[in-house]
């Protein structure tokens, strides 16, 4: 099969016609106003619970793709407590695409109340615009409500023989990744093989970048898709394409629960993965809608939330329920986080910035 590779970029029109609408009807909408103080908000709030509530209210979702599958799960679930508690019935409308192109939309114009993305640098692009107002790492998980580690899925008897990244660079080995200009899963995966290149190098003597950079070409020349989420990246891979694909342990959890024929790899040098959430204030504030948006926030650091995301591969920010799933992971020695790297500050910059670590590999290894 030719090689190719997808690096579409989404528009406003596009995204629109992705938006899944699991439930019609509109919450109740006010004038947009001023960002209030932290006491005004709770004065609001407060009111609010004391006052008359609507028979219905809509709370609109703006996730990454990979949420989809632990979404059906728990949204359900937060409608039937919500119900049972206020007596108001809760409509989702949801949109599931890949995280940079869901901070994009939402910067752009796209209304959603709360904003579950891959990566913290995306939630500070809308931090950035003006539109979320609160401080929304100020709570015991930093905003984050999912943790998972990057992993290498392969398919059944692992064929190739792949056991770690410099296995991907072996000649014949067609690799899929999703595109780190549209997809958060993607930089993730990308600051795994360049953190294994500078742990690589760093266990020889020395933390190297010159030798990391080479190390992610190298995986790069066996790149065979680029798509734009890890979600279409799965489904590629489903479709028969590739030898491996690179994306998050849950996914391919996730996959074999479904009766997937695959295999999960390890590497013995991994990053740890960390998405976040946050409330949307600017949208909320228009919607009129705080107080049901906060419930389903805190509801997804519940337990029986966290238990939802365990059961679909990811490892849960609550220590009681990583506890309870520990046995269904491995963490390997040389597993390291973001902080490893610098931080995403020195990461987008270095890595992901205009003329830089990415950008000079796209050019150097040309179009396939």
């Amino acid at each position: 099969m030719k090689k190719f590779k997808s690096l579409g970029l989404i528009t406003a029109a596009l995204f629109t016609a992705s938006i899944t609408l699991t439930a019609c009807g509109t919450g109740t909408k006010s004038a947009s106003t001023p960002a209030p103080s932290a006491a005004a908000t709770a004065a609001a709030t407060a009111k609010a619970s004391t006052a008359p509530k609507a028979e219905k209210v809509t709370i609109t979702i703006g996730a990454y793709s990979i949420l989809k599958d632990s979404f059906d799960v728990i949204l359900p679930k937060f409608k039937e407590e919500w119900k049972k508690k206020t007596g108001q019935t809760v409509e989702f409308q949801e949109s599931y695409v890949a995280s940079g192109s869901q901070a994009t939309a939402i910067i752009q114009g796209f209304e959603a109340d709360i904003a579950p993305l891959s990566l913290e640098g995306d939630i500070q692009k809308i931090v950035e615009k003006g539109l979320i107002t609160h401080d929304w790492k100020n709570n015991p998980y930093k905003g984050n409500i999912t943790a998972s580690i990057a992993a290498i899925g392969v398919r059944e008897g692992n064929p190739k023989g792949i056991k770690d990244w410099t296995d991907l660079t072996k000649p014949g080995v067609e690799v899929l990744i999703p595109n780190p200009s549209t997809s958060g899963g993607a930089k993730w995966d990308i600051n795994a093989i360049y953190g294994a290149g500078l742990k690589t190098s760093e266990a020889a003597g020395k933390k190297d970048p010159a030798f990391a950079k080479d190390y992610l070409a190298k995986v790069y020349k066996n790149i065979k898709v680029l798509d734009k989420s890890g979600a279409d990246s799965l489904a590629t891979f489903d479709k028969g394409v590739g030898d491996a694909i690179v994306t998050y342990e849950n996914e391919l959890i996730s996959r074999i629960q479904s009766g997937k024929k695959y295999v999960e790899v390890i590497p013995q040098y991994t990053t740890t993965i960390e998405n976040p959430v946050a409330l949307i204030d600017k949208n909320v504030d228009k919607h009129g809608n705080r107080e049901a948006v906060q419930a389903f926030l805190d509801y997804l650091w519940s337990p029986d939330a966290q238990k939802v995301f365990a059961d679909k591969g990811f490892r849960s920010v609550l220590p009681e329920v990583a506890k309870q799933y520990e046995k269904n992971y491995t963490t390997p020695a040389g597993v390291f986080n973001i902080e490893y790297l610098g931080g995403w500050d020195k990461v987008n910059k270095e890595l992901y910035g205009k003329g830089a670590i990415w950008e000079t590999i796209l050019a150097e290894g040309g179009s396939k």
